[in-house]
């Protein structure tokens, strides 16, 4: 409906003032959602100088990601230790979730900051919005600038370790009705090796990766405004494919994706409309040598329209109906295999936003999900924001359930998949608290979330299938601090504990931790801006060891990464910076076998206009 709003917040869980998008889908005001968001804005993406979208996302509470190598490799994320495939990820409205992908999960090492603007993470179940796939939560990106009347350019360019080269450039222009931008990312890197050194694998896995999006807003009428949106990726990787023992190998792969949204915004007194219609194309191609046709390789496409209403009943009570089309379908070729396969979803949901007393907001909502292979399901939602008299705690509180379909692949892979798998289920339950401090300059956020899941699909070592595990949990502590304890200083601190657990009885993994999730987690961020204009900064994450079913020990050991940066102005609207991420040197794995970066320096240069 409304465009995401830009905030002058860092990284963290705020109380005050932020608008949010991923709680309903709508915006609305941070103090009145009972859902656990952290708001990443487009002042802290430039501060950290993070390329990597996930090792941003890593330093926010319960975030865990798992990476298979080289920069740009399959590289997964999981919220509050639920599967990658349950989390929706968003870009700029579109639902960029793989129908071609083993789980449906997006793959972020085809994800780089690029032109990301801002960045909002909603950890837990909310069926009610977003319908399947929502059970971690949700990860909403956004590429959009502020409207301004004229035109701006903004852009930077960088390089460093392995021959890294990546820039990035956005024009965006405002003039009176119509709004819109254009950016274009780039990236090459001659990378490390995927295979860990430990096995002898010394060949480097190199990345090549364009991005580009489009936005065009046109306010047709005082009621009516028209939106046009389009996002492109192109990507070219040379990976280490494990069989065996991990080793060097020739392996590429390409990877392309288009995505484009037009909605039409109409508001008429208390009722606001948006009917849209998105569609997604993902390619993947699979080569044991380069050159060659592709061995093996994976389709997926989405169309889906969408109608969001919002009647408004005075300042104290709003209502909320959508209704949506999914149409996701998949084809698999290679090995003397090419299938193609599809399904349809169609979902309605309703959901009531009410002021009963003063500083209080509730929420609830139901939902129906028509699946063309399971039938029908219904799923329930309700959450609660409650601001104290004193104006600087907040009290929130959260149930949702969860419904997620097995992919297409799951179900139909020759290989893996399993025609008999059975939907997830899931419902899971929130209680935090939010306090402001030190007049505002700092705010503490503590979030307890406990979540059953049934029929979490997983993948079979024994039989190499897919299965439904009977039953898993995930419980846990969230905990984040933003202050700034001077007028040009900051301290960011955030702190998960997740406890996953396999509760299938008789299961010989029974009552064990799901693979590859720790369960403490720790990222502490300190930034300083100095009277001569230098501003300098360190990031240190603390992750404990793992349970890993593919490592011959069972399990990963933990790890410490220390980045440092520094950028320093050269003139009005030009700065020059710098970073060297894991400048201890520490050598550690996020999966078995898979190898990460050492110390590697970057420098570069940035321009606003």
């Amino acid at each position: 409906m409304a465009a995401l709003c830009a905030s002058g917040a860092q990284a963290q869980d705020v109380t005050g003032g932020d608008i949010v998008i991923t709680a309903t889908g709508l915006p609305q005001d941070r103090d009145e959602t009972g859902q656990a968001i952290t708001i990443i804005d487009a002042k802290t993406i430039e501060t950290r100088q993070s390329v990597s979208l996930a090792d941003l996302l890593a330093t926010t509470p319960s975030v865990r990601v798992n990476s298979n190598g080289s920069l740009g490799s399959v590289t997964s994320l999981s919220l509050r230790g639920a599967e990658a495939g349950q989390t929706v990820v968003l870009l700029d409205g579109v639902r960029i979730n793989d129908p071609s992908g083993t789980s449906g999960a997006v793959d972020f090492g085809n994800l780089l900051i690029g032109n990301i603007r801002r960045i909002e993470v909603m950890r837990g179940a909310n069926a009610i919005a977003y319908g399947s796939d929502a059970i971690g939560g949700v990860v909403n990106l956004s590429t959009r600038d502020e409207p301004t009347d004229g035109a701006g350019f903004r852009g930077r360019l960088e390089g460093g370790y392995a021959g890294t080269l990546n820039g990035a450039a956005d024009l965006a222009w405002g003039a009176g009705s119509l709004y819109g931008d254009l950016g274009i990312a780039a990236l090459h890197t001659r990378g490390i090796s995927s295979a860990a050194s430990r096995f002898g694998a010394t060949e480097r896995d190199g990345l090549d990766n364009i991005t580009a999006h489009g936005r065009i807003e046109a306010t047709l009428s005082p009621d009516v405004t028209l939106d046009l949106r389009g996002y492109f990726v192109d990507a070219d990787l040379a990976y280490d494919s494990f069989f065996g023992t991990p080793a060097d190998s020739n392996d590429t792969s390409h990877f392309r994706q288009l995505t484009g949204y037009a909605g039409l915004h109409v508001g008429t007194g208390p009722l606001e409309s948006r009917l849209s219609l998105t569609w997604l194309g993902n390619r993947r191609d699979y080569r044991s040598m380069p050159g060659t046709p592709p061995d093996f390789g994976y389709r997926g496409t989405r169309w889906r329209a969408d109608y969001e209403g919002a009647l408004t009943f005075g300042p104290a009570a709003r209502l909320v109906l959508g209704l949506s089309h999914d149409a996701p379908d998949y084809r698999f070729f290679g090995f003397g295999s090419d299938e193609t396969h599809k399904a349809d979803i169609d979902s309605a949901f309703g959901m009531a936003i009410v002021k009963p007393l003063s500083g209080l907001t509730l929420t609830g909502g139901v939902r129906h999900d028509r699946h063309s292979q399971f039938g029908g399901v219904t799923t329930f939602g309700v959450n609660a924001n409650w601001g104290l008299g004193d104006g600087l705690t907040h009290i929130r509180f959260a149930y949702g359930e969860g419904f997620r379909a097995p992919s297409l692949y799951q179900l139909y892979d020759s290989f893996s998949g399993n025609r008999a798998l059975r939907p997830e289920r899931s419902h899971s339950v929130d209680l935090g608290v939010d306090r402001s401090f030190a007049d505002g300059k700092g705010h503490v956020a503590v979030t307890a979330f406990t979540r059953v899941t049934r029929n979490q699909i997983d993948y079979d070592l024994t039989t190499f299938a897919y299965a439904n595990l009977a039953r898993t949990t995930a419980r846990g502590i969230e905990l984040s601090v933003d202050y700034e304890p001077a007028k040009d200083s900051t301290i960011a601190l955030a702190y998960s504990l997740i406890d996953t657990r396999d509760r299938t009885p008789a299961s010989a993994a029974f009552d064990q931790h799901l693979s590859r999730r720790p369960v403490h987690s720790l990222s502490l961020s300190l930034d300083r801006q100095w009277a001569i204009g230098l501003s300098t900064g360190a990031t240190m994450r603390l992750v404990g060891p793992s349970r890993d079913t593919t490592a011959p020990s069972g399990r990963l050991s933990g790890y410490g990464l220390l980045d440092l940066r520094a950028a320093m102005p050269l003139g009005k609207g030009v700065e020059l910076y710098a970073r060297l991420d894991n400048a201890l040197d520490e050598r550690y794995e996020t999966s078995y076998g898979y190898s990460s970066y050492g110390r590697a320096a970057y420098a570069g240069v940035r321009m606003t206009l």
